[in-house]
């Protein structure tokens, strides 16, 4: 089976080879790979909340506008939080994919699965019509839980104008938030005490762990 980050490469240069419906020029792609190297210079994802930590508690509304809350969340076993962009971005949605398909071996080992993003609970509702998900889409309004886990970071304003002048992406609009901010993409699960037992945030949106990564460390606690 192609393991996550391969499906990431292939992705990412079609994208970059000009071979998808939506194309950007080169100066475009050189932007981008701009803005993340100036973020992962920053140091942000290393000051994220690692193993051992403490994750912060957090009641969010679904894709029904239903509130859910990690105390609930956490009571029959652990909890695994991925944090993603949201419906536009295309990486996050290969992620998220791949996060369906990995459903069976985590909920055999009692592991409740949530991903969490700035878009509203409309947003969530096409991510899993669109990706055929089972497990919940949480709204993190202005990143705030984003914030709490160290993951919360604000867009340059050139790569905030690409995206919507070239991409037609206006995140303003599809967050419902004028805050210019994402959440780095980061994966955690978390044991019923709230301890933090696995952590993986990347300032590179396009690099991501496969989730069959979590098994050996859910496997630890039975």
């Amino acid at each position: 089976m192609m393991k996550l980050q391969d499906k990431f490469d292939a992705f990412k240069a079609e994208f970059e080879a000009g071979k998808l419906p939506f194309t950007l020029a080169a100066q475009d792609h050189e932007l981008m790979r701009r803005a993340i190297n100036e973020l992962n210079a920053t140091g942000t994802a290393a000051r994220a909340l690692k193993c051992g930590d403490t994750a912060p508690a957090f009641e969010l509304p679904d894709a029904d506008n239903t509130r859910l809350s990690s105390h609930d969340l956490l009571v029959n076993g652990p909890l695994i939080i991925s944090f993603f962009r949201g419906a536009w971005c295309p990486y996050c949605n290969i992620e998220l994919q791949a996060l369906e398909a990995a459903q069976p071996e985590l909920k055999s080992r009692q592991a409740q699965l949530v991903a969490i993003s700035p878009q509203t609970t409309r947003g969530n509702r096409q991510s899993i019509r669109d990706n055929a998900l089972t497990f919940p889409l949480l709204s993190d309004h202005g990143n705030q839980l984003a914030a709490l886990f160290g993951l919360r970071y604000r867009l340059p304003d050139n790569l905030r104008d690409l995206y919507l002048n070239r991409l037609n992406l206006d995140l303003t609009r599809l967050n419902q938030d004028d805050s210019g901010t994402l959440p780095m993409p980061a994966r955690y699960v978390i044991a019923q005490d709230g301890r933090i037992l696995y952590a993986e945030v990347n300032a590179d949106y396009t690099r991501r762990p496969d989730p069959l990564e979590l098994l050996p460390v859910l496997d630890a606690l039975r």
